[in-house]
């Protein structure tokens, strides 16, 4: 089994869930932020996973404050912005730190498989992390890297089934 479906992440609500959940699924990992100049990449997320979701595509958005305190709510916060303001339907998690000595085993671990071209940290929000049906970890887009840019990196995975 990859390491990728080792790990448990807490939803907003608190659900502890395994990864493993997703086994046999593309998964788009993104750090998130709901007062960034990125936010609205959460409508374009949502527009790929609505439109690739069928085909076994998911996004996993993890809300994290590290970059300019640009999530400082709590999860009722996060999960209202989400749904009413880019109608979010894909998971969301528990807010955690995706760099540092704090940051969750899942982003230490795709950090190192994935460093970006600054080197292993995660540099600001909305970096992407896009992982094959069989947990490999295939490749990292930048936080300006618009989702609709992803679209045929995204394709040729789901392709692969």
């Amino acid at each position: 089994m990859s390491e990728f479906y080792r790990f448990y992440v807490r939803t907003l609500r608190g659900e502890e869930v395994a990864l493993s959940r997703y086994a046999g699924n593309t998964v788009l990992v993104v750090n998130t932020a709901s007062k960034c100049g990125l936010t609205p990449q959460y409508e374009g997320l949502e527009t790929l996973y609505r439109k690739y979701s069928a085909e076994g595509l998911v996004v996993l958005g993890f809300p994290c404050n590290q970059f300019g305190n640009q999530e400082p709510g709590d999860a009722s916060a996060i999960e209202g912005g989400c749904l009413v303001n880019y109608g979010v339907r894909f998971p969301m998690f528990d807010k955690i730190d995706v760099k540092g000595p704090n940051a969750h085993p899942l982003f230490r671990w795709l950090t190192d498989e994935l460093p970006g071209i600054l080197g292993r940290d995660v540099r600001w929000n909305f970096t992407k992390f896009l992982v094959g049906q069989d947990g490999t970890p295939l490749r990292r887009f930048a936080p300006l890297t618009r989702p609709a840019k992803l679209e045929t990196s995204i394709r040729k995975v789901l392709g692969a089934k």
